[in-house]
């Protein structure tokens, strides 16, 4: 069923649209580009945290007087001038890091827009701190990974995109097949 495009249910359409999946999507964009050595994994992974802890700091004190679509416009609004913040910071404090890390920075707003509306009201800070820590773990491993495979190892795909969505997929089959076994779904077989 479509939407109605208006601007009080906007906000409405904009969640319903949105699933548990599209933050997982999101997230690989700048976990997959910009994790190439350790240091730039650390580098993304602390611009995810603050990034995202800013944001839902500063959503939390607007959350009151705004809602619907104007708090949705409010987000957008504050996560541009993070976004912006961020990499002006970066280029006058960091450049060769900056450089190195390129647009994926301005990626993680996208990742803040969808936390916003995927966590739930309760309990919502130790959600987001469960994410960030899951995160900043996969940065740093995954970086790790590539950057041991690209020197030590000579494998120079693995310094490359298509090369860590590889080790990306070889490290969650790895997580899959040792982490315990779960119950099997009560839907799985039924029509």
């Amino acid at each position: 069923m479509p939407c109605a495009i208006s601007t009080s249910t906007a906000a409405f359409c904009w969640g319903r649209a949105m699933n548990r999946f599209w933050l997982l999507g999101i997230s690989l964009a700048p976990l997959l580009g910009a994790t190439q050595t350790v240091a730039q994994a650390a580098a993304i992974a602390a611009c995810t945290v603050a990034l995202m802890v800013l944001h839902q700091a500063l959503l939390a004190a607007l959350a009151r007087p705004l809602q619907g679509a104007t708090r949705l416009l409010a987000s957008l609004l504050l996560i541009a001038a993070l976004c912006s913040c961020l990499q002006l910071g970066l280029r006058a404090w960091a450049l060769p890091l900056a450089l190195a890390l390129g647009h994926y920075p301005a990626l993680l707003s996208l990742q803040c827009l969808a936390a916003d509306h995927l966590l739930p009201k309760q309990r919502r800070w130790r959600l987001l701190a469960m994410h960030l820590g899951g995160l900043v773990g996969l940065c740093l491993l995954l970086g790790l990974s590539r950057q041991w495979l690209g020197q030590v190892a000579g494998a120079h795909l693995a310094t490359l995109a298509p090369g860590g969505l590889i080790l990306l997929g070889l490290l969650l089959a790895l997580y899959n097949r040792l982490r315990p076994d779960t119950a099997p779904s009560r839907r799985q077989g039924t029509r």
